[in-house]
């Protein structure tokens, strides 16, 4: 979508506003949220492209605040019956509803970043583009069997309230996510960039391939706590499950987060922040707050949670720019978290690691990895996480198994492969003060299921995390 494609959806924004004044008064209070789609995904399984796809879909957002009663409604329709229909029966739900004492009140006028720029080649890819990724992953795998995806995406969006404050933005990512088997054993490799050109298929490939022989014919050890090294994939799953659980507002003011901000609950070497302008993101969310960058873990310290327009009001901190479709039940959730590499004095941190495929050398699949991994006398090389689940919620006790390779590590040299394991571990407790002995220096940005959500991460090196069995059990 172009920059008069955004003007576009920016005049159906402001005119549902105008809709609102007409029909239900100049007292009414209306933001619209419009935003417009287009996602592109081409799969491969058995090493051939098997699937490609793409789907556009515009989206109408609209809340209603009218004789102190607070609506919400969407719809996909933008021509004038779809988008009437739309303000009536939100009029007609504000109506029904309960009053709404707490309504926090508009966005007033506020300049907004541009965010940014979008590559337009990656906006605009073909799928011609996206499967010369997967013929260079294939290609390098050498034979194995080879399945994955490459996606490229693009979103724009408008808004308007009757405060008169509009925004308008536009986003761009390319993704590539592939496995290559050899036997019964899978090896990962996946990144997430501004650019489809970024995504570089071969080198992707080679280490999947790579990572996948050295994970064949794997032993079986005892549960117990072992040192680990986990790499990006498997860290992405830390941060994800510490936004939605830990740095959520709406949960930190129930008291159901671990989150305490101002004390040292993480170790000196983390630090966590959330950063939608880093990359492909609307520079603002669904309540036309500006979007910036969230420090929640500064040096090892919590410093703060995120926050939609209602709970930011209702905590004395205003909004953080995370207001959000459903933030009103699950809360406001940092969709966008880097966890910061190169801090000094880490005991064990990487050196600059080149390019992805840099260093293959099997279970080690960067320059990064291998230094972590070069000081651990005994412990884990873990690859991924998945089937992660919350077992308690305030300390963020996470149960889920290891994926896609796990290796015993001997005097800084993986010597086996190891079966998956079970684990049950307490996220921040395993990122607690004294626990993280090393850091890398190149991060990874992974991608991630919900629209426009990534996370940014280098490998981890911990001295310890608790295994509880085998995958089966």
């Amino acid at each position: 979508m172009s920059e008069r494609g955004m003007n576009a959806e920016l005049e159906i924004a402001a005119g549902v506003v105008d809709l609102v004044r007409h029909t239900a008064g100049p007292a009414a209070e209306a933001e619209v949220l419009v935003t417009r789609s287009d996602l592109a995904l081409t799969r491969f399984a058995n090493s051939f492209v098997h699937q490609n796809v793409s789907e556009t879909g515009v989206a109408v957002h609209l809340r209603l605040h009218v004789d102190g009663r607070t609506a919400t409604g969407s719809g996909s329709r933008v021509d004038a019956d779809g988008l009437a229909a739309l303000v009536e029966r939100t009029r007609a739900a504000a109506r029904l509803a309960p009053p709404d004492p707490a309504w926090p009140g508009l966005t007033a006028p506020t300049p907004v970043p541009s965010g940014p720029a979008v590559d337009e080649d990656t906006a605009f890819a073909s799928p011609d583009e996206r499967a010369e990724r997967i013929r260079a992953f294939v290609d390098a795998v050498e034979g194995l069997e080879a399945a994955g995806y490459c996606r490229t995406s693009c979103r724009s969006g408008a808004f308007a309230n009757s405060a008169g404050h509009t925004a308008v933005g536009r986003a761009a990512e390319a993704a590539m996510d592939g496995i290559a088997r050899a036997g019964g054993a899978d090896g990962v490799a996946r990144l997430c960039a501004d650019r489809l050109g970024d995504l570089d298929g071969a080198a992707l490939g080679a280490r999947a391939a790579a990572k996948a022989r050295a994970a064949a014919d794997p032993v079986e050890l005892p549960p117990g706590h072992y040192e680990v090294v986990l790499e990006p994939a498997a860290v992405a799953d830390l941060l994800q499950n510490l936004a939605w659980y830990g740095f959520n507002g709406k949960r930190y003011a129930e008291r159901q987060s671990f989150a305490e901000p101002g004390t040292a609950q993480f170790d000196p070497a983390v630090t966590l922040v959330d950063d939608p302008l880093h990359a492909g993101t609307l520079p603002f969310d669904l309540e036309g707050t500006p979007r910036r960058a969230l420090p929640l873990v500064e040096g090892g310290t919590t410093g703060a949670v995120a926050y939609d327009r209602r709970g930011g009001a209702e905590a004395g901190a205003g909004s953080t720019g995370h207001g959000m479709p459903g933030s009103a039940t699950f809360g406001p959730i940092p969709h966008n978290i880097r966890l910061l590499t190169g801090t000094a004095g880490v005991a064990g941190a990487a050196v600059a690691a080149g390019p992805v495929s840099a260093g293959v050398t099997g279970a080690v699949g960067d320059p990064d990895t291998a230094a972590l991994v070069a000081g651990m006398r005994r412990g884990l090389l873990v690859s991924d996480f998945w089937y992660t689940r919350v077992l308690d919620p305030k300390q963020l006790v996470v149960t889920g198994l290891t994926r896609n390779g796990v290796w015993l590590v001997e005097d800084g040299v993986p010597t086996r492969a190891v079966r998956d394991f079970r684990f049950t571990e307490s996220y921040p407790r395993a990122l607690g003060p004294g626990r993280v002995l090393g850091l890398g220096r190149t991060a990874v940005r992974q991608p991630a299921r919900v629209d426009g959500s990534w996370y940014e991460t280098p490998a981890l090196r911990l001295s310890s995390w608790h295994f509880t069995g085998g995958a089966s059990g």
